[in-house]
């Protein structure tokens, strides 16, 4: 069933996104994980596509294996990192011989060692190109990838980052085909409530799915947060840091404020939330917990803000 079908009933989605191994070993603990997660039956999960595409075919045969064998959907990314539309179109082609029906268009991280991305030889330079090619093409439902915090390479003259011509692009994206959006993680829920107003106010009009991933581990989120750009509000920081030290006080920590602002989000009228887990249950499994406890999946109400 194609998401932006399901992200219509009025009832919050929650998603969870997962990464393909390298590893046999890897496949045999994200299978076991995939199982813990199945029974709070999400509304759909997702495959990256590693690396500067490095796990293309483990991804295809992941997600097909996923849309073949577990009772919800599964969507492939698909990036434009080393590939030509030749290529392209055969990934395409598979993930549509193996059932899948929905996909997210990204341009992708550059290769590790390569500092800016660099298209391949008939490749394309934008999500967004990437997007209009498969829709001219494939009957898949797509989603696209957005960032609240305004994407780290999106920047004008002084080097500052430009907020404004990082939501043209993202208009372009979703001009292109793109039917919903997911948010790159963050950890405070107004960048996510002043982007999407920013987003209606320049004509952006698909839904918005914020992307939460639980904090873990220290050195971890800090790693990803300045790949990415996202910030990590100071008070929360200073307890990590304190906490540093200690791995069960910190993934108690993560998982209170994940589900804090899980809920808060819900609350105010955001249409789900995309779960980043990197492979592990735990910790999604208790706030998806906690939130169905004090969050039953009803319709949302309706909200003084603008609609994510």
């Amino acid at each position: 069933m194609r998401i932006r079908e399901l992200l219509g009933t009025g009832r919050p989605s929650f998603s969870f996104e997962f990464f393909p191994p390298k590893t046999e070993e890897g496949l045999h603990s994200l299978r076991q994980t995939i199982l813990s997660l199945r029974e709070l039956s999400p509304t759909y999960v997702s495959v990256t596509y590693g690396a500067g595409g490095s796990t293309r075919d483990r991804t295809i045969e992941l997600v097909s294996e996923i849309q073949r064998e577990q009772c919800f959907e599964a969507m492939a990314h698909v990036t434009c990192v080393g590939a030509s539309r030749t290529e392209l179109a055969a990934v395409l082609d598979r993930l549509a011989a193996g059932g899948i029906e929905n996909v997210l268009a990204l341009r992708g991280d550059p290769p590790r060692g390569s500092a800016t991305f660099v298209p391949a030889a008939d490749g394309f330079s934008h999500a967004s190109e990437l997007a209009a090619f498969i829709r001219s093409r494939y009957p898949f439902c797509l989603g696209g990838a957005c960032y609240p915090e305004v994407h780290p390479e999106c920047v004008d003259g002084g080097g500052r980052r430009d907020a404004v011509r990082d939501l043209e692009n993202l208009r372009r994206k979703v001009d292109a085909g793109c039917e919903f959006l997911i948010t790159q993680l963050f950890f405070d829920n107004n960048a996510y409530w002043d982007f999407v107003a920013r987003a209606r106010a320049a004509g952006i009009g698909v839904p918005i799915l914020p992307g939460i991933m639980p904090i873990t581990n220290v050195e971890q989120v800090r790693r990803f947060t300045s790949m990415c750009g996202a910030t990590i509000p100071q008070l929360l920081l200073d307890e990590l840091d304190r906490l540093k030290d200690d791995e069960d006080a910190v993934l108690s920590l993560g998982v209170a404020y994940a589900t804090a602002q899980c809920l808060e989000l819900l609350q105010r009228g955001a249409p789900g939330i995309h779960f980043y887990t990197l492979n592990k249950s735990a910790a999604t499994r208790t706030i998806l917990t906690a939130i169905r406890t004090m969050w039953p999946p009803a319709r949302r109400p309706a909200s003084k803000h603008p609609a994510p």
